[in-house]
């Protein structure tokens, strides 16, 4: 049996080699943060009419290009666990989920209000 815990211990001190030493943060990896391109404020909207009854949060007023916007609309979608689709530079969520957007389009950078 301590040949067993022997084997493991001796691979746990060449692993150790290869860590950072305590306080060097250099080496850590942090959650990448998308900077946002220079543009004026979002306008988010809660939009109910002509959906058959449905709620939906629309994201408008982007300056970016189209494959940006879906870019984006992939990640909300993503990040909130929703539908939506993105189509002629606006983006829309399936739901009434607007402080939830504004909370995920501040995280990504993006300046925006609620209508």
């Amino acid at each position: 049996m301590s040949i067993q815990s022997d084997d493991w211990r001796s691979r746990l001190e060449s692993l150790r080699g290869a860590l950072p030493a305590d306080g060097d943060t250099d080496t850590a990896q942090e959650p990448a943060q998308e900077a946002a391109p220079a543009q004026g404020r979002l306008d988010i909207v809660f939009e109910k009419k002509g959906r058959a009854g449905k709620t939906a949060t629309i994201i408008c007023g982007f300056t970016i290009g189209d494959d940006e916007v879906e870019r984006v609309a992939s990640q909300l979608k993503r990040s909130l666990g929703c539908g939506g689709s993105a189509r002629g530079g606006e983006i829309l969520i399936q739901g009434d989920r607007r402080s939830d957007v504004l909370r995920e389009l501040a995280r990504m950078g993006f300046k925006a209000r609620v209508v």
